[in-house]
């Protein structure tokens, strides 16, 4: 069987004459350098480009967004609540727990509905 990495391994940037300390960096450790240099200024400043595969439409008003959040919650604890009548011992106790927090949540959610919009 051929053995693929040379014994010793072949350095890329290495020379007799350098100790190995003093070798060229390369491309992506410069990056790497530059890039844990950089100040807040200079992060605040780069252009953001989201990811486009999930936005969300950037003229949908608060209330609208924080209905859909409380929709999308109360389902989640729905699907938790059926999943923890089907399991026993630590699973189920593990179960209801991430309902608790699910739950928590959308209990901020309506709260802030409720500032939005106070019903009167």
């Amino acid at each position: 069987m051929h053995k693929v990495t040379p014994d010793p391994p072949e350095a890329v940037n290495a020379s007799a004459q350098e100790p190995p300390d003093k070798q060229k960096s390369d491309e992506s450790t410069d990056r790497d350098i530059e890039d844990a240099h950089l100040s807040f200024a200079d992060i605040r400043a780069t252009p953001r480009t989201p990811c486009t595969m999930y936005i969300v439409n950037p003229e949908v008003d608060v209330q609208t967004l924080l209905c859909s959040v409380s929709e999308s919650l109360a389902s989640a604890c729905v699907i938790t609540m059926d999943l923890a009548d089907r399991e026993t011992g630590t699973s189920r106790n593990t179960l209801l727990g991430i309902f608790e927090i699910i739950m928590l949540a959308e209990i901020s959610v309506n709260r802030a509905l409720d500032q939005l919009d106070p019903i009167e």
